[in-house]
């Protein structure tokens, strides 16, 4: 099967000419504050402060008041239970609002009201801004050590975020401390494809060819919402962010292998859930084009790798 030819000068005039900048890291003012338990306003803090959590629990949530409570139940039940099995863990959970039209923020807050707002905060954006958005932005506002981004489903299911932990530590020595454990469902792929139609079964192997073909190696799934990064992989990596939308996590391990940050790929379980946001075919479609793009405007220099940026 041939790829696509990524020498045609016509491909890469147009990926170089659409391709837009890096998507600003500014917040607009309401986004540089979180209410605490109390309602009263506290300054978010910043991904380059020292950390002061074992673990921060980024939660990226569009409409989710439904499907939250679930997630939001199973992950706090572990993590306090493990917190006091080990009174040395800290953690805390940033449920990122992407400009939901429903009570997303609602719900979430009555967890920092039960919690505390030292465990629980809710980022709320006051517009949409793609899930890989809603990500940084939270991983930006992060005081963890380790950095793990959960998807707000519950479809992983919460405690096996120690087989992350002990695929980042089975990586050191980590270079300049960074490393990235993904969650993975491939194992479960025969069983998925038994369920699925045979044109999203189609789409599915379509999409995992490109992948490989045009952006990472060696990474089975990419897609997988539970991903567990150093502090300082996660700074690196988040900072050269183009893509917000779907394939952001594409370009993510992308960046990560540029910059030769170790991966590992980490089973976990995993149940679909209903209620997913992506429409099969035309989400399919422009995370393809992505893929193309995502390479192409790298080649070209549109789109450049840095080491550092900061967050005004």
């Amino acid at each position: 099967m041939l790829g696509p030819d990524l020498s045609s000068p016509q491909i890469s005039i147009v990926a170089f000419i659409t391709a837009t900048k890096m998507s600003p890291l500014h917040r607009h003012e309401e986004e540089k504050f979180f209410v605490n338990a109390k309602g009263q306003k506290e300054t978010l803090p910043s991904i380059w402060d020292s950390p002061t959590k074992q673990l921060s629990v980024v939660v990226p949530s569009y409409n989710e008041e439904e499907r939250l409570p679930v997630m939001m139940d199973e992950a706090l039940d572990y993590l306090e239970k493990r917190q006091k099995h080990d009174p040395t863990f800290t953690y805390e959970v940033i449920v990122v609002d992407d400009g939901s039209k429903d009570q997303t923020s609602k719900v979430a807050f009555k967890y920092c009201q039960k919690y505390g707002s030292d465990k629980v905060r809710v980022l709320t954006l006051m517009k949409n801004r793609g899930k890989g958005g809603a990500i940084r932005m939270g991983v930006f506002s992060s005081r963890g050590r380790k950095i793990l981004m959960a998807d707000a489903d519950g479809a992983t299911k919460f405690p096996d975020v120690e087989k992350l932990e002990k695929g980042l530590n089975d990586l050191q020595p980590w270079p300049d401390q960074m490393a990235i454990a993904c969650g993975s469902r491939a194992h479960l792929e025969k069983e998925s494809i038994a369920k699925r139609s045979y044109f999203r079964t189609l789409l599915m192997y379509g999409f995992h060819f490109l992948v490989r073909f045009l952006c990472v190696k060696g990474i089975r799934d990419t897609q997988c919402g539970f991903k567990l990064l150093t502090r300082e992989a996660a700074s690196r990596t988040f900072s050269s962010l183009h893509i917000e939308r779907w394939a952001f996590d594409v370009e993510l391990l992308y960046i990560a292998q540029y910059f030769k940050i170790p991966i590992a790929e980490i089973a976990v379980n995993w149940t679909e859930i209903e209620g997913s946001k992506l429409v099969p075919f035309w989400s399919w479609l422009q995370m393809g084009k992505d893929l193309l793009f995502i390479r192409l405007r790298y080649l070209t220099g549109a789109w450049r790798l840095v080491q550092t940026r900061k967050m005004n």
